[in-house]
This record gives structure tokens, sequence and C-alpha cells, in this order.
């Protein structure tokens, strides 16, 4: 049992940590708030979301992707332009003039953060891809305590992500440590685009 909780811990940390869209938004809205609650929407958004695709994973419902090549070269294709997308936004943000707005309308942070966690295509992926194919490994109680582990792992990383963007706001009032992370987050999205462009046309071939 202490080796499919270490499993999920290792697994769940090894996914979650790279730089991505989810990541960067809920920890700019932890840097962004005028309070740690002003960021709980988004915070709690990315968390069930997550825990949503991880149970799909592990129940198996999600590997019909797996099933239909076409299918995965449509996820390729889509998050390509998806994430060039994002990566655009991400370059373009300016703190400062975003920050009241976002605030006031948790409704829109909801929204925004359930289409970066539920409509990225590389997230989704890479939960089909290891998370479901980690899980077939156990059995009964065992399926469940490395799901459950997983999942923790999940909810604990965007508590803490937000609370960390939290300090750093404090310290950087004029957002431009901020806009300097944006920038480099968002080189590091369209390479990933890139590589899931590369990954669309060799599935296409």
């Amino acid at each position: 049992m202490l080796e499919t909780v270490l499993h999920g811990l290792i697994l769940g940390f090894g996914l979650i940590l790279p730089v991505g869209v989810q990541n960067v938004f809920v920890f700019n809205q932890g840097a962004r708030g005028t309070s740690y609650l002003k960021a709980l929407p988004v915070i709690l958004t990315a968390s069930v979301c997550d825990t949503i695709l991880i149970l799909l994973a592990v129940l198996g419902v999600s590997f019909v992707v797996l099933t239909f090549a076409w299918l995965q070269a449509a996820l390729y294709g889509f998050g390509f332009f998806f994430l060039l997308y994002m990566g655009w936004v991400l370059w373009k943000s300016k703190p400062d003039s975003v920050t009241s707005q976002q605030q006031n309308e948790p409704k829109k942070q909801i929204l925004f953060a359930a289409s970066v966690s539920l409509m990225n295509p590389h997230a989704i992926l890479d939960t089909i891809g290891v998370i479901g194919t980690n899980s077939l490994h156990y059995v009964g109680g065992e399926k469940w305590v490395f799901a459950v582990t997983v999942i923790l792992v999940s909810w604990l990383w965007f508590f803490g992500l937000a609370f960390a963007g939290r300090l750093v706001g404090k310290r950087d009032p004029r957002g431009q440590f901020i806009a300097k992370l944006n920038k480099v987050s968002a080189c590091m999205i369209w390479a990933v685009a890139v590589y899931m462009g590369m990954q669309f046309l060799l599935e296409g071939m």
C-alpha cells in the first residue's frame, strides 16, 4: 500500500510541476488578488477539473481516445492552436490592466480556469497516457488509493501555488516580475505547441 501511495505522489508531482497554462493562471490569480480568498474560485475549479480528468483516466473511460487515431490527431491539432493562442494571451498580458477586472468577475475566473483545465489537449493526453496507463498496475482498493493520492497531490499543489503567488504578489505590487514570468511561460507553452503540431503531422501521415 505504501508503494502505491509513493507511486501516486511521484507521478502526481511529476505531471503537475511543469509550467503550463493552468499553473500560470492559478499562480497569477494568487499574485493579483487583494487576498488569498480571492483566488479560491480558481483554485477549486482547477482542482475539481483535474479530479474529473484523473477519475476518467483511472476508470478507463478516457482510453477511448487512445483507441481512435483520428481522435488523437484531432486533439493534437486543436492543442497546437489552443496553446499558441494561450501563449499569445500570456505574452501580451499586462497585470496592472487586468487585475481589477478579474478580481471583480469570479464567474469569468471560473470559466477561464475550467477552459484551461478541460480544453487543454496536452493536459488531457498526459492524464490519459500517463495516469490512466499507470493505474492499470492496480486493481480494487489499490487502484483507488492510487487515484486518491494523485488527486490529493493536485489539490495541494493548486492551493500551494496560489499561496506562493500571493507571497510574490505582495513583494511585486507593480506586477513586473509576473509580467516577466508570463513571457517565460508563454515561450514554454509555445514550445509544447510546436511539439503538439509535430505530433499532429506525424499522426496524419
